[in-house]
């Protein structure tokens, strides 16, 4: 299977960006530089000391310190007990968190949020996936949620196209790689994460953030280990209501509806007004959890925004 066998076609249900050009894929493994490109085999280094094949020190034993790494030569010249320290691995391992909620199905513009998501999750694969680096993909807020372990190369590049689809079966990926399991939530997907990837990793989070917050927590025990990415998609829709009449409102999470006259000048105000709020303190929260933040459209180019907002942040050169 090859990724254009993979590439699905516009259609008037699915609109979506269609195939992620090659040349757009490039231009952003050019532009996003220090924190994802530029974390390759030879040239990244972890938060900390740890596990690894290269030597960085010897220093005298502390309590706490495993007696395996004993420098029995240092030990027996000095008379104090010491260890030897190594340099972690380098390669660079990212987990791509996307969410596959109902609500990811919204789009009033070009395309859909899953669409970017989507395309975002191609983007991040493509670079991600280069030189010995690898891939993990969590999927939550889906009937059938996946965990796919990290893979490298074109594997880990499937991988990514499979999981955002979420929508088949995914014989490209070898199936031991995967693991299917029920409904997760946003909270879970990030303790699962946060258990299952060794620290100083990328983390990738892809979602529309609605609904309840109860994520915050375990997202703050990544930012302690990782470098993490919130990246926030939105629909115009969601932040004004046009002046269409009256409406029938449907909760694409819950299935309430509401049934609303957007001729009211006051309504349309008051919904702007608590969706910019909404939007204002989603953003305190990522400042305050230290995330960075990133806002994509449904609307407009979703690729050059992300490489543009990824350099304001200093992620990218």
């Amino acid at each position: 299977m090859t990724l254009a066998s993979l590439a699905r076609p516009r259609s008037s249900a699915q609109p979506g960006p269609g195939p992620t050009p090659e040349a757009l894929l490039r231009s952003l493994d050019v532009t996003v530089g220090r924190r994802i490109r530029g974390l390759v085999p030879g040239e990244y280094r972890a938060h900390d000391l740890g596990g690894g094949t290269e030597l960085a020190q010897v220093r005298p034993y502390q309590p706490g310190d495993d007696v395996r790494q004993m420098d029995w030569n240092v030990t027996a010249r000095t008379t104090t007990p010491h260890v030897r320290v190594h340099v972690p691995e380098r390669a660079l391992t990212t987990w791509l968190v996307l969410d596959v909620s109902p609500s990811m199905t919204f789009g009033t513009a070009d395309r859909r949020k899953a669409d970017v998501a989507e395309g975002v999750g191609l983007a991040f694969g493509h670079v991600a996936t280069q030189r010995g680096n690898r891939l993990g993909i969590v999927t939550f807020g889906g009937r059938r949620d996946r965990r796919i372990r990290p893979a490298g190369g074109r594997k880990g590049l499937l991988a990514t196209l499979l999981a955002a689809r979420n929508d088949g079966e995914d014989a490209a990926v070898d199936r031991a790689a995967r693991a299917p399991v029920g409904a997760v939530s946003p909270a879970d997907a990030l303790r699962f994460v946060n258990a299952a990837a060794p620290r100083g990793g990328m983390v990738v989070v892809v979602s529309d953030y609605r609904g309840e917050r109860d994520w915050r927590q375990p997202l703050a025990g990544l930012v302690a280990r990782h470098h993490v990415l919130a990246i926030e998609i939105r629909d115009p829709r969601e932040d004004a209501l046009p002046d269409v009449g009256e409406l029938t409102l449907i909760d694409a999470e819950t299935g309430r509806e509401v049934r609303v006259d957007t001729s009211s000048h006051a309504l349309r105000e008051r919904f702007a007004g608590a969706a910019a709020d909404e939007r204002s303190s989603l953003a305190r929260d990522f400042r305050r959890l230290t995330v960075g933040h990133v806002v994509l459209s449904t609307s407009g180019s979703w690729l050059r925004s992300l490489a543009d907002q990824l350099r304001t942040l200093g992620i990218a050169s």
